[in-house]
């Protein structure tokens, strides 16, 4: 069943994937997003979980990484600051569903001579599991880099490390004081480094909840990938919306100035309107029914009053005063005429205006029915955390930031 389970999520993922039709400009703007997401891919193909070790220079992390290797592997040091580099080890499993552990050794990131140290965060931003080693009370620079960690989703655990000095009630007032500055709803395990317990903790973690951590940053990194795949389609597709919009504002207005016609002038209108909702669902990439664009329209324009006025009321009010004006200028020489060209010009204006404030609306509507699809990662990590809710805490923190922070609605006209 569980072996299922990741293959059904790799070959979910797999045609999601395929089916992303990107650009050249895309693939050389994403290349480094599109080689870490294939990474995980493979990853997730091959059932290899990665945990990464974090954490200030000199906290131990290459010594508890050889302790669960049973190597040293990783280099140590007396002086602080010995590991310049991202460095990786892999550790085999047996009688597991997950084949091997990659194990991610990093450099402190308090450390002055490391290069590139947003690009070592990013890749152990990339496990799936965080082992975050402290030795001691965190401070603040470690409590901005574990919320950093929580609000990408991240499952942590905070390792305690060389207490062999600490006496029990030291050992037990640095705990405390700890967890008063973790989030209290999220249960962030603290293990202290003694004897296995790191070992026998990630060993029954691993057992429970090791292919759904897997199969969740795998997710992760897709969601992301695609946000900002969507992003940037977004803010070409904002300058071609509003061309569009812009372009039917100035038709709509030349049309009401010049239409005596009050039927024609009102059909005319609703007439261009679906006209523009269908421009616009073509940039948007969704294809609308007639039905579809007629129904988007009548919703626009009864829940926003300016528009349903203007649509019917005041078009309809203004052309019966030119209507009289046309009929009564032969009867007064011509004088009557003379308002009918400010209020041309008034109408005018009102269209341009309403023709506006309908794209902008309309173009929302469509943006939102057009990303909802089934197979979209995020709709995939929502699908999975209801059935597995007692470890997806942390998901959801990433869900509701996701939403907070990738707010792509302000990248529309």
């Amino acid at each position: 069943m569980k072996k299922m389970k990741i293959n059904k999520y790799y070959l979910l993922l797999k045609y999601w994937w395929e089916t992303i039709d990107l650009t050249k400009y895309e693939k050389s703007i994403f290349n480094r997003d599109i080689i870490s997401f294939n990474q995980q891919l493979f990853r997730l193909k091959d059932k290899k979980i990665r945990i990464g070790a974090y954490g200030k220079s000199g906290v131990g992390k290459s010594s508890v990484l050889n302790s669960l290797l049973k190597k040293e592997i990783f280099k140590t040091d007396i002086i602080n600051g010995s590991t310049k580099e991202i460095k990786s080890e892999e550790l085999t499993l047996k009688d597991q569903t997950l084949k091997s552990i990659e194990l991610l050794d990093s450099p402190g990131f308090d450390f002055c001579n490391i290069k590139l140290p947003d690009k070592i965060y990013s890749r152990i931003n990339h496990s799936d599991l965080i082992l975050f080693v402290v030795a001691g009370d965190i401070n603040r620079n470690e409590v901005s880099k574990i919320s950093s960690f929580i609000k990408d989703g991240k499952k942590i655990i905070i390792l305690l490390n060389k207490i062999d000095l600490l006496k029990e009630n030291e050992l037990k007032e640095i705990i405390e004081n700890i967890k008063f500055k973790l989030p209290k709803d999220l249960n962030i395990p603290i293990i202290i480094n003694h004897e296995n317990n790191l070992k026998n903790y990630l060993t029954k973690t691993i057992n429970q909840y090791g292919e759904i951590l897997l199969i969740l940053n795998s997710l992760q990194l897709a969601d992301k990938l695609f946000l900002r795949i969507k992003e940037q389609r977004l803010k070409r597709r904002q300058k071609l919306a509003q061309s569009t919009i812009g372009k039917f504002s100035t038709i709509k207005a030349s049309a009401v100035a010049l239409n005596p016609f009050i039927l024609f002038d009102i059909a005319g209108s609703f007439a261009l309107d679906t006209a523009l909702i269908s421009e616009l669902s073509k940039i948007y990439g969704l294809n609308l029914k007639s039905e579809s664009k007629r129904k988007i329209l009548k919703n626009i324009s009864i829940n926003n009053i300016f528009l349903g006025v203007t649509q019917v009321g005041i078009n309809t009010s203004f052309n019966l005063i030119r209507k009289a004006i046309l009929l009564t200028a032969p009867f007064t020489n011509g004088i009557s005429l003379l308002p009918y060209g400010p209020i041309a010009i008034i109408q005018a204006g009102i269209a341009i205006h309403s023709t506006k404030i309908l794209g902008k609306l309309a173009a929302r509507e469509i943006f939102i029915r057009s990303k909802v699809s089934y197979v979209e990662p995020s709709i995939m990590i929502k699908n999975l955390t209801l059935k597995e809710p007692e470890i997806f805490k942390h998901i959801n923190v990433y869900l509701s930031n996701r939403n907070l922070n990738n707010n792509l609605l302000g990248l529309l006209p």
